[in-house]
């Protein structure tokens, strides 16, 4: 198998020696999907799947942090499936991560019932009626709606998840009661929710939250997260996130 072809390039993660294939001219990895990884609760050994896992990033970074059993992630773009793959191979992770080039609105067809502790997802942000898109283009498929919407989401967490299990996502700010009507249509109660900003005294722009399959109604707001500080410097809890202390 080749495992870089023109126009990719390999980024180390600075972590435990991973490493990740990415194509600029598709799509790379932010800040939401390193800040979700870090966010989202995942016991040593528990089985997880990513729905939507792009480059797979939040599979290599959760494994490098928790050691799962194993995460099957899913990923409807048969070209970033594809890379994925590769990038699992490059880490030496075939027998920890498989990926699947699927459609997550399919997972009951091809994914166990109640086998999963825990789902994350970094879905795309946009509604599909917000603006011009073309359903076939890999910029738009990570941004709108397109093929996937948060009833998906929460159908196919809803599936996947044991009862008790969780399922974890980050999301624009303006989404968050979306989110918490959604994870609630589908026996996903809200549980953890925590907003990040730019800096102090500015307003979130995103949320990580945490839904609990079948639990009981109680919110717990965790303090925001802020990624620089006053003065322009980075938030010393960013640098924890990002390994940077280490």
């Amino acid at each position: 198998m080749e495992l870089v072809k023109p126009n990719e390039r390999i980024d180390d993660l600075q972590f435990r020696g991973l490493k990740i294939i990415q194509n600029p001219e598709y799509f790379c990895f932010g800040t939401d999907a390193v800040l979700l990884a870090d966010f989202a609760t995942v016991k040593k050994n528990a089985y997880i799947c990513d729905l939507g896992t792009g480059t797979g990033i939040l599979p290599i970074l959760l494994y490098g942090r928790h050691e799962y059993t194993h995460c099957d992630a899913v990923e409807i773009q048969d070209f970033m499936a594809e890379m994925t793959t590769r990038t699992v191979k490059l880490n030496n992770l075939e027998g920890k991560i498989t990926v699947h080039n699927n459609d997550l609105r399919k997972v009951k067809e091809f994914l166990p019932n109640a086998k999963y502790s825990t789902v994350v997802c970094n879905p795309p942000y946009k509604k599909e009626n917000s603006g011009e898109f073309n359903k076939d283009d890999a910029h738009t498929i990570s941004k709108h709606e397109a093929t996937c919407t948060l009833d998906d989401i929460c159908i196919a967490a809803n599936h996947l998840l044991k009862n008790g299990g969780r399922l974890a996502m980050v999301n624009h700010s303006d989404r968050l009661v979306d989110i918490f009507l959604t994870m609630r249509k589908y026996n996903i109660e809200p549980k953890r929710v925590r907003p990040v900003q730019a800096r102090p005294n500015t307003p979130a722009y995103i949320v990580l939250v945490e839904g609990v399959k079948e639990g009981k109604p109680y919110m717990n707001f965790e303090p925001t997260l802020n990624i620089y500080n006053d003065d322009g410097t980075i938030n010393q809890e960013i640098n924890r996130i990002y390994h940077m202390e280490e």
